[in-house]
């Protein structure tokens, strides 16, 4: 074995010039000292020069173009499906106990989003089996193929998670209102910069003379006429939709029905055509007005009953429309009724979606605006400048009475929390953009302005999506009191009202209160209310209002209707006696003794309102006046209201004119039943 060197170097000086022998070529000169030598290798294996471009110091490349990089194979339809409703599941059910998932709905919501996102931007055609997915892996519904199934609401979920931003906002509020899994998102600041073509004016224009005339104008709302009901079926249901063939108590006996639908309603039912019939003769005699007629009536939405999703179609709702406008022209006279659209007036129920959708999907809805429109226009109800703008937003529209008085009415469906089409942007719809425009017009023009809808603004806040409520609060006072008379709204089937003030409500007084909103009373008993109807004595310059009389019928009464018989009174030619409504109360006469220095033509207004507050917190007991009024005198499923957190409660919510002012009520006192 050689033995190594004792005597080996501790060091070695290494060549200052680089051994040019090592490569047979260089690219450049391979005895400068300056530069790195750039020797050509060849690759034996290859058979390929390497060119200087891929060491030059000077054009390193910015980015591979050219060697590949593999990505897995699209994949078919089925299995992108099968892939993002396995996410899905996942996340609704986490593999791990520490998964940021875990305990955290709201979290979970938002991601199964996501992925409910990309199915339906990748295959649309079959967004109803992710809807599916969704509502049975968060156990949102005890029938998820129907509810959330290619025939109700699936698609339409699907249209807006394809545009909304799942992960953001938009999604939080989907899961929030919804869904019911994530807390609500705080409502961002307006930004209302050229909102308004023009500041308010300071000061206030004089407002108008009144005339000393007075016009008789009813209001209407929630008919829910039940062409389906049957008499005798049971009216007490457990359960579903009740005075309908095969519904049952399931406390009874088997075949037997505990309390047979009344041929004229029912407190758990909707309204029977008898009803309908019944109130709409009683109105005319009982406001006086049976040869002259109203000077015009106004309903605020929801003619269609309320059947389960399953049970509705666009033929029924057609088939509704026609049938209630026609009563309405039959038995209140040659005057125009002025409509809104309530919730249920559409097919699906509560769902419009905004032009803004772009193609079919902006229009899919334009079916029902055009039928409305032109039923409005055959009935002499409305000019041809109004149904045009019926037409194009979506049932809403202006008209100017020759007196003057310009009415507009919204779709209030697109701030109700129920559209999924509307989570987050105010005015998705430019619905809000055409009120102001109109508003604009009213103010240059010098005249003043009805607005009328179905689901109202404020109250306890838990019907209007909290953006557009306060966009439309902003507006009402820019344009209040001097354009603005009155503002009516449906919806909660019972009887009160919403006050609005200056400057978002940062100050709450008599001076400050400037319009007020009339919720009108229901036709429909449903639920456990009795059926009414209100009647405006109206200043015919100011359209203030100077009287309000509402009008009830106790339907705990029309069992007995029933029982009459020929035999009663001894005569072949018997009238049996139908539905009696009497005045339930005037609001000037129940509450005018407790304001002072207000003259009896001074108006009801916002002002007369407040004050009316101011009397309630004085004396509580007036609040548990109007909470017996709120339901139109349903002793028998009346809460009463003493309590000092239900009295506190109910001026909060009279105070409150848009969701975000509701907020900060005390909650769960709203209705009362």
């Amino acid at each position: 074995m050689a033995q190594e060197s004792s005597e080996r170097p501790s060091a070695f000086a290494a060549p200052g010039n680089f051994p040019t022998s090592l490569f047979a070529s260089y690219y450049n000169d391979p005895t400068q000292t300056t530069a790195q030598v750039q020797p050509i290798i060849t690759d034996p294996v290859l058979n390929i020069r390497y060119p200087l471009d891929l060491t030059d110091p000077d054009t390193i490349p910015d980015a591979n173009n050219e060697d590949p990089h593999p990505v897995p194979p699209r994949a078919s339809d089925d299995k992108i499906l099968s892939q993002l409703i396995s996410q899905i599941k996942a996340i609704a059910r986490p593999e791990t106990f520490n998964s940021p998932f875990a305990g955290n709905p709201c979290a979970q919501c938002q991601a199964a989003l996501i992925a409910l996102k990309a199915i339906a931007l990748v295959v649309p055609d079959l967004g109803h089996l992710g809807t599916e997915a969704l509502c049975n892996a968060f156990s949102l519904s005890s029938d998820c193929s129907d509810v959330f199934g290619p025939h109700d609401m699936g698609p339409l979920i699907i249209q807006m998670i394809a545009n909304s931003n799942t992960a953001g906002y938009d999604g939080q509020a989907f899961c929030s209102k919804y869904l019911g899994m994530c807390p609500p998102p705080p409502t961002p600041e307006l930004n209302l910069t050229g909102w308004f073509k023009s500041p308010k004016p300071d000061p206030s224009p004089s407002p108008k003379a009144p005339s000393g005339e007075r016009l008789k104008v009813l209001h209407l709302s929630d008919f829910h006429i039940d062409p389906r009901y049957k008499t005798g079926a049971e009216a007490e249901c457990s359960r579903g939709f009740c005075c309908r063939s095969g519904q049952v108590n399931e406390d009874a006996p088997p075949n037997t029905t505990i309390y047979p639908a009344p041929q004229f309603g029912a407190y758990l039912c909707d309204t029977p055509l008898a009803l309908a019939a019944a109130s709409l003769q009683a109105i005319p005699v009982l406001a006086g007005v049976e040869k002259t007629g109203f000077n015009f009536t106004i309903y605020t939405g929801d003619l269609v009953s309320h059947d389960p999703s399953n049970e509705l179609s666009r033929a029924y709702t057609l088939y509704t429309e026609t049938l209630v406008f026609d009563l309405f022209k039959k038995l209140l006279g040659p005057f125009p009724v002025y409509a809104a659209l309530g919730n249920h007036d559409s097919y699906n129920s509560a769902q419009d979606a905004p032009h803004s959708l772009g193609g079919e999907l902006g229009e899919q809805f334009s079916w029902n605006y055009d039928h409305v429109a032109h039923l409005w226009e055959h009935y002499d109800w409305l000019p041809k400048s109004s149904v045009d703008l019926a037409r194009a937003h979506y049932g809403g529209y202006m008209v100017r009475r020759q007196d003057g008085l310009r009415v507009i009415t919204l779709n209030t469906d697109f701030w109700y929390k129920d559209n999924i089409f509307n989570m987050t942007d105010p005015d998705v719809s430019g619905m809000l953009r055409f009120l102001t425009d109109e508003l604009h017009d009213a103010e240059d023009a010098g005249d003043r302005v009805w607005i009328l809808g179905h689901v109202l603004s404020g109250w306890t806040g838990s019907d209007a999506l909290d953006n557009p409520s306060n966009l439309f609060y902003q507006i009402i006072d820019r344009f209040s009191p001097h354009v603005i008379a009155n503002i009516y709204w449906g919806h909660t089937h019972q009887d009160h009202f919403s006050i609005f003030y200056a400057n978002n409500g940062s100050v709450m007084n008599s001076s400050t209160a400037q319009t007020v909103s009339w919720i009108g009373p229901s036709i429909t008993p449903l639920t456990n209310l009795n059926s009414g109807f209100r009647v405006y004595e109206v200043d015919s310059a100011t359209f203030d209002i100077l009287e309000s009389y509402t009008w009830i019928s106790d339907v705990s009464t029309y069992p007995a209707l029933d029982k009459q018989t020929p035999g009663d009174n001894n005569n072949h030619n018997f009238n049996f006696t139908g539905p009696v409504y009497e005045l339930e109360y005037s609001a000037r006469e129940l509450y005018g003794k407790f304001i002072n220095g207000w003259g009896e033509d001074d108006p009801l207004n916002a002002t007369w309102w407040h004050k009316v507050t101011e009397a309630m917190e004085e004396n509580p007991a007036l609040v548990d006046t109007f909470n017996l009024l709120q339901g139109k005198l349903a002793r028998e499923f009346t809460t009463n209201c003493t309590s000092e957190e239900c009295v506190e409660a109910k001026i909060c919510y009279m105070k409150s004119g848009s969701s975000p002012l509701a907020h900060r009520c005390i909650p769960g006192f709203g209705a009362n039943v």
